[in-house]
């Protein structure tokens, strides 16, 4: 569902000062909305490309969440080989190079349900650079908040999988949230997973825009174990704060 007229914010701000007000039902309906509004753009046999919370906007009147930007904005002199995007939304196989597929536009889901979960933008506390990159490809996903729910927790890792076959396809992945949010809608605390994982830094001021990336001699992408995406995660964590 393209979105030409002006709404009241973007997904990025409205977390950012919301976050502490919602519940799980407010977080899963507005997942829910999302994958809605990206069924529509499947239907249509096309492929967003550039999915990431600045694209996502909100209308009080309606009480709904739209998807933006169709692909269409990017730079005209992209360099070949290049990719553009928001780096932690882009998914592994199109980092080293392969097109973008509607599998692609699953992942970016993944990563807005995870910030949905968290309240702040994928990989917050890290640069947005080549080090990322070659983590992300080597199966580094965000640290999963505490107190999520179960279904909620494995439907987002099914669309983060590092292999574009394994995603649910977007008819599935809407019947899925429909089931989750009814199943919610009553009763918020059933199945609930609690963890002991680092809190997200909510205050964070790093801007988070689409733009050029080149990346060469990748290898192919790969799932890591929880436990393993952990270690990869504060390794990163005190690398960038040396």
């Amino acid at each position: 569902m393209l979105v030409m007229e002006q709404l009241d914010t973007n997904l990025r701000n409205y977390l950012k000062q919301n976050y502490n007000k919602l519940t799980w039902n407010d977080k899963i309906k507005i997942a829910y909305d999302i994958i809605v509004a990206l069924y529509y753009v499947h239907k249509e046999e096309s492929i967003h490309r550039d999915l990431h919370s600045g694209n996502i906007l909100y209308s009080q009147n309606n009480d709904y969440w739209y998807i933006s930007d169709l692909g269409f904005c990017g730079p005209v002199n992209k360099p070949l080989g290049a990719v553009y995007g928001n780096l932690p939304y882009i998914a592994p196989e199109v980092i080293i190079g392969k097109e973008y597929s509607y599998a692609s536009d699953i992942y970016g889901i993944g990563m807005l349900m995870w910030e949905i979960s968290s309240g702040q933008p994928p990989f917050t506390n890290l640069d947005y650079d080549y080090n990322l990159a070659m983590n992300i490809v080597d199966g580094m996903r965000p640290m999963i908040v505490s107190e999520i729910p179960l279904e909620y927790k494995e439907l987002m890792e099914q669309c983060w999988n590092a292999y574009p076959k394994e995603r649910p396809d977007i008819k599935i992945l809407k019947n899925k949230i429909d089931y989750i949010k009814k199943s919610y809608y009553h009763n918020e605390t059933k199945n609930i997973v609690k963890d002991n994982i680092i809190k997200p830094n909510t205050d964070s001021n790093k801007i988070y825009t689409s733009q050029v990336y080149e990346f060469k001699n990748f290898p192919e992408p790969r799932n890591a174990a929880e436990e393993e995406q952990k270690g990869i995660y504060l390794h990163m964590l005190n690398s960038n704060s040396m």
